[in-house]
Parts: structure tokens; C-alpha cells; sequence
């Protein structure tokens, strides 16, 4: 009921937004948690491309909550990346943005 409710409410661009970010800050929070215990990792990789598919504002706030990945530069960088991009999709194509009605 929820999940229909948000896709009424929240356009598509949005909706995908918010669940990658959501995925990427409980990720951070779990890769945080399994690295002293030797459990297993989330791939660096993934935690990149999740930013860079849209995951940023998850991501930004799981380094700094959990102070996770916050020395490697790489992560910084693709954070940056990723806000400005979309950043100037939603300025390009401001259709994005909008409501579904």
C-alpha cells in the first residue's frame, strides 16, 4: 500500500533515487559493521556504481555517519560526480522532476 502510494506521488526519476540512496546508506552501514568481524564485504565497486547510479545522497551520508570510506579519495570523487550529473540531468531535462499526475 505504501510503495503504490509513493508511485503516485513521486515520479519515477525520484522513486529510483530515493530507493538506491536508501540501499546505499544501509549498505555503507553493513559493510562498516562486517569489516572488523571478517564478514562479507560489500565490493567496492558496488558502493561506487550505486553513487553513480544515483545512490549519492545515501552514500554521502553513510560515509558520514558510519565514517566509512572516508580516506579513499575514490569515494569522494564519485559522490561529487554523481551529484553534479544529476544534478544537470534535472537542469536539462526539468520534466524529470515533476510530479506524475
Amino acid at each position: 500500500m505504501f510503495v503504490a502510494a509513493l508511485k503516485t506521488t513521486l515520479p519515477t526519476y525520484w522513486t529510483w533515487l530515493l530507493g538506491l540512496s536508501l540501499s546505499a546508506f544501509f549498505l555503507y552501514g553493513y559493510d562498516k559493521w562486517a569489516a572488523p568481524r571478517n564478514r562479507l564485504r560489500a565490493p567496492e565497486i558496488v558502493l561506487l556504481l550505486m553513487a553513480l547510479a544515483g545512490g549519492f545522497p545515501g552514500a554521502f551520508a553513510g560515509q558520514k555517519l558510519f565514517r566509512h570510506k572516508t580516506r579513499k579519495k575514490a569515494f569522494m570523487l564519485t559522490n561529487w560526480i554523481a551529484l553534479i550529473t544529476h544534478g544537470a540531468l534535472l537542469f536539462r531535462f526539468p520534466h524529470l522532476g515533476l510530479p506524475i499526475g
